[in-house]
């Protein structure tokens, strides 16, 4: 079976909220969100990250720090991870003109939460959905 961001269309496991997003769907999962497409779910990973970065949560540790909480997750592991993969500092300060960096962190959290590597054209597609970050 596949990962549960994967079958919600939700690759970096947004958790249910208020917030509405464009491409969502009714969600049957009981905690986190689902859209229509993958390329939704990306889209809305990149308008909250940009809101993370407009607030002064602007690194890669303070964006996953925020992201999945000591409480629920080893965050540090996590930091680990996407630091290494996405080849970006995790104290690198991010603006809302950081756009390659803030892809390759998405692509990263991506293979961390589900466990699959991404669709690059997916995570694109999902990326020019938006219009908080660019490069």
């Amino acid at each position: 079976m596949a990962a549960r961001g994967i079958r919600n269309n939700n690759p970096l496991n947004i958790r249910r909220s208020k917030d509405r997003f464009k491409g969502e769907v009714q969600s049957t999962d009981k905690a986190f969100k689902q859209f229509e497409s993958m390329e939704y779910g990306y889209r809305a990973a990149f308008v909250i990250i940009a809101t993370y970065i407009s607030k002064g949560v602007n690194t890669l540790e303070k964006i996953i720090g925020r992201w999945a909480p000591v409480s629920e997750n080893n965050t540090g592991r996590y930091i680990d991870f996407v630091e290494r993969r996405a080849k970006v500092d995790r104290h690198l300060q991010l603006t809302s003109k950081s756009g390659l960096s803030v892809f390759s962190i998405v692509e990263a959290m991506m293979e961390y939460e589900t466990g699959e590597r991404p669709n690059y054209e997916q995570v694109r597609s999902g990326f020019l959905m938006q219009d908080k970050i660019t490069v």
